[in-house]
């Protein structure tokens, strides 16, 4: 049985590689003109509550501990900073091949789920993403607090998760601001977009918050666990009931480029 103890920062899951390490933009594309960071859950699809039920059902078989993981967080929040909130609440401290294995178990939970048809694409999510891959000078990349694996399960169940030139994983930073500001340095870095030509999509304050802490403009959509009035409340550059009809999102965007017309 693991060692029970105060908690510390948890591990990230082993075997995957950093943010933007793995851009497949072009080398041609020295510059765009604009940069989409996509949140995963609750914006661009659901897992109908999978990923809570994975990370119980790997707590019981990793360390014997019966908990449904009422009261803990999930929405906006990186899944190391979620795992170690798990950890604290028993007082576990485990080596890191349990924590692997706790991984490694939550990963499968979550694809057998999707595997058996829980879990779906938000409306409009699909014409979105076809949109802003045809816009020239655009580039489409995640910002998110899933681990590079189970963000790869996650959206690699519906096709998408290659579409994406690059990510900012939950990996890299327990705090979510932090994890924004280091994916606006790299993309002015690599592709010469400035933080106000970021544009952060996401359902919950703490998406636009980050956004925010960034210089990034941010786009909120009531499609997860808050409301549309919730979400006004921290003052979005857009907010939206939904992506259904990507339209007013895309011309509110090339107006930030100086192309709406």
């Amino acid at each position: 049985m693991p060692r029970r103890t105060r908690r510390t920062p948890c591990r990230a899951p082993p075997g995957h590689p950093p943010a933007f390490e793995r851009a497949r933009v072009p080398t041609a594309m020295m510059t765009a003109r604009l940069a989409w960071l996509f949140d995963v859950d609750g914006t661009l699809l659901t897992t109908e509550g999978a990923a809570r039920e994975a990370f119980a059902e790997a707590l019981r078989e990793g360390f014997g501990v019966e908990d449904d993981l009422a009261g803990i967080a999930f929405a906006g929040r990186t899944d190391p900073l979620i795992l170690g909130d798990i950890f604290a609440r028993h007082g576990l401290a485990p080596t890191p091949h349990e924590e692997a294995r706790f991984w490694d178990s939550a990963f499968s939970g979550v694809r057998a789920s999707l595997a058996a048809d829980r879990g779906r694409l938000l409306p409009g999510v699909a014409a979105l993403l076809d949109a802003v891959e045809a816009e020239p000078g655009w580039i489409m990349g995640l910002l998110t607090g899933n681990s590079t694996q189970m963000a790869r399960v996650k959206l690699g169940h519906f096709g998408l998760f290659e579409r994406f030139a690059f990510g900012a994983f939950g990996e890299m930073a327990e705090n979510r601001d932090a994890l924004a500001r280091r994916a606006v340095e790299d993309i002015a870095r690599r592709w010469g977009v400035p933080a106000a030509r970021c544009v952060v999509v996401g359902d919950t304050e703490l998406d636009v918050a980050c956004a925010r802490a960034a210089g990034a403009r941010a786009v909120a959509v009531a499609t997860g666990g808050r409301t549309r009035a919730e979400l006004a409340r921290v003052s979005p550059d857009l907010l939206l009931d939904d992506l259904t009809d990507p339209a007013p999102l895309l011309a509110w965007a090339r107006a930030l480029t100086g192309a709406g017309g």
